[in-house]
């Protein structure tokens, strides 16, 4: 039986990564597997640098699977990072699940005889490839539509930028000051490493201004 690994991401601090897990369970259960083991962070997918995602990585066995709900949980990288990240992959043998690709769904299940498991991966590679090409496309596509939308609010007098919680950064920055570790500030305030470097950066700008 398949060593099931669940990858459940956010963009922002403020969005909930663990908003599919009950469809991953249910997934699971239907199928009557176990999820063996969950990684949730909140990071974009457009980096390739996501440590809960290289950390399943690293604790991935040969056949292992990695269930995500959709490829776009896993990437929305460039092209250059995409390989990057599959090379780590298939490094390990890790085959990708995705709820959005059910032609990936027969990985989770018991191994086929290896022509039948080639014939498959193959097919699996090329649509993950697709849609991890859709993915960043539709990455690039909101971003672009983003700025041309602040541009406008610019101009008209009506953006003036997303405001930090100051109530976080206050609670993170005490929380430094008394040495705990960024793991233990994370899981206490639900705060992204990307968040708390945030404001390590802004005390060091302050203190040199």
């Amino acid at each position: 039986m398949a060593f099931i690994r669940a990858y459940l991401r956010a963009s922002t601090d403020d969005q909930d990564a663990t908003r599919a897990r009950e469809d991953l369970e249910r997934f699971a259960t239907e199928r009557g597997l176990k999820v063996a083991a969950w990684y949730t962070e909140n990071e974009s997918g457009a980096k390739l640098d996501r440590p809960e995602l290289f950390r399943l990585i690293e604790d991935a066995h040969a056949g292992d699977v990695l269930l995500v709900e959709q490829v776009d949980r896993l990437s929305r990288l460039t092209t250059e990072d995409w390989e990057a990240l599959k090379l780590k992959l298939n490094g390990k043998r890790l085959r990708v699940v995705a709820l959005d690709l059910p032609t990936s769904w027969m990985g989770a299940e018991a191994t086929r005889d290896e022509a039948t498991q080639a014939m498959l991966d193959a097919v699996n590679r090329m649509l993950l490839d697709m849609l991890a090409v859709v993915a960043r496309k539709d990455y690039t596509d909101r971003r672009r539509r983003q700025a041309q939308g602040i541009t406008k609010a610019q101009q008209a007098g009506l953006y003036r930028g997303r405001r930090a919680d100051a109530g976080r950064h206050a609670a993170i920055a005490e929380m430094l000051d008394k040495g705990i570790s960024w793991s233990s500030i994370c899981t206490a305030t639900g705060a992204s490493r990307s968040t708390i470097k945030r404001v390590v950066d802004g005390r060091k700008a302050a203190a040199t201004a």
